[in-house]
This record gives structure tokens, C-alpha cells and sequence, in this order.
């Protein structure tokens, strides 16, 4: 029974920062949650869940290895990770379909590995940076929805005979 008990007691701060760990694991979750809901709003494919699971298990990465006192390497090659698997799985949401200028899910990509960074720098405590990393991301989808119809591609003329 003692094993069991230090076993849930391993990695668990100690009362002092266990208030520290639960505003960064609840500030994770409402940071997620507004890109999120902006992407829901937007009728996007990856939405409020996604992008809160996103930011919430990037944060909790971080934390954990704080928390197991990595080396600044070890915690260097943690976020390494996230960067390069959140990178992989934007990247599964890119189609590239029949038309030459028809990519979709360039955005949803950028989306969820911005919100993964958002998750890595709560994680790390910086929670200033993650808070106006948000706003500046939130803006920038919001205004991206009245820009979309200007990068469409022109309609092609095949009988110009150029």
C-alpha cells in the first residue's frame, strides 16, 4: 500500500505549487477554448474540443517535465517534440485537391500548432505571452474570414487561345 501511495505522490508539486499548476492547466483549457470556439463559429473541421485538448496536452507536457525537474535540454527536447508531432498532424489536415491552387486546411494547420505554442509558453508559466499569443491569433482568424474570398483563384479562360 506505501508503494501505491508514492507512486500517485510521484510527480506531484508540493502544496506551495500545486495552485501554480492548476491555474496553468485551467488557463490552458480557456485559452484552447477560444480559438477553438472561433474556429467552431467558423464551421471549421477541428473545433472548441480539439483545440482545447491541443493546448491542454501540450501545457501539461511542459508541466510534467517541470515538475520531474528535467534538464533545460530535456525540457528543450520535450517541446522539440510537441513542435515537430503538432506539425504532423496539421499536416494530416492539408488536402491538396484537383485544382492547381485548391489546398484546404492551411489554416486549420497554422491553427492547431499556433495553439500548441499557446500550450508549451502556459506550460512554461508565461501566461502574458500565451494570453496576447491568443488575442493576436483570435483577431487574425476572425479577419481571415472576410479576406478568404480574395486569394480565390481567377476563373481560368481555356478559349483565349493563349
Amino acid at each position: 500500500m506505501d508503494l501505491i501511495l508514492q507512486e500517485l505522490g510521484t510527480g506531484l508539486p508540493d502544496f506551495r505549487h500545486i495552485g501554480q499548476a492548476v491555474i496553468r492547466i485551467v488557463a490552458a483549457i480557456v485559452l484552447g477554448a477560444v480559438i477553438g470556439w472561433e474556429r467552431e463559429k467558423a464551421r471549421k473541421p477541428a473545433g472548441l474540443r480539439t483545440h482545447i485538448l491541443v493546448c491542454l496536452g501540450t501545457a501539461v507536457f511542459v508541466i510534467a517535465c517541470i515538475g520531474a525537474n528535467f534538464s533545460t535540454e530535456g525540457l528543450s527536447r520535450v517541446i522539440q517534440g510537441i513542435v515537430t508531432g503538432l506539425g504532423f498532424i496539421g499536416a494530416g489536415s492539408i488536402l491538396k485537391l484537383s485544382a492547381e491552387r485548391d489546398v484546404r486546411g492551411l489554416t486549420t494547420a497554422a491553427g492547431i500548432w499556433m495553439t500548441a505554442a499557446i500550450g508549451v509558453t502556459v506550460g512554461l508559466g508565461c501566461l502574458g505571452i500565451a494570453l496576447i499569443a491568443t488575442a493576436a491569433t483570435f483577431v487574425l482568424l476572425r479577419l481571415g474570414l472576410f479576406a478568404e474570398d480574395d486569394h480565390a483563384a481567377p476563373p481560368r479562360d481555356d478559349t483565349s487561345g493563349g
